[in-house]
């Protein structure tokens, strides 16, 4: 399962924006995952939760925004007739050829920390 390999990953950028902000705890991690990225949404989720349970982030989510690839037509436009996972080679309208466009993302997005509290200096 390679998503657990993606996951570590992922975790090992969100820690390092950690200790570059002086952060706290992890609250909550967006990804966009693309139809084509050949990483399966829930896995991945499966793995996050496996690597954050028991340390220092766990509870952490991780959110996934599934980003679907769209078939392309020069004449017709997009062809939304196909099924997730299913490709169409021609256009069922016109018979050319289809362009694939999208999907193949794999991107951090945003990383959302616990807030530090910051001592108060105890006044002269």
């Amino acid at each position: 399962m390679h998503e657990l390999s993606v996951a570590t990953e992922l975790y090992r950028l969100c820690r390092s924006e950690q200790r570059r902000h002086g952060a706290g705890a992890l609250l909550e991690v967006q990804v966009d995952c693309g139809e084509l990225s050949a990483v399966e949404p829930e896995l991945l989720r499966f793995a996050w939760q496996a690597l954050v349970q028991g340390g220092p982030d766990e509870g952490a989510r991780l959110e996934i925004r599934w980003c679907p690839a769209r078939q392309l037509c020069p004449q017709c436009g997009e062809v939304a007739e196909r099924q997730l996972g299913s490709w169409l080679r021609l256009c069922p309208s016109c018979a050319l050829p289809l362009a694939l466009e999208g999907g193949d993302q794999l991107d951090l997005v945003r990383v959302t920390f616990q807030s530090i509290p910051v001592p108060e200096q105890a006044v002269p």
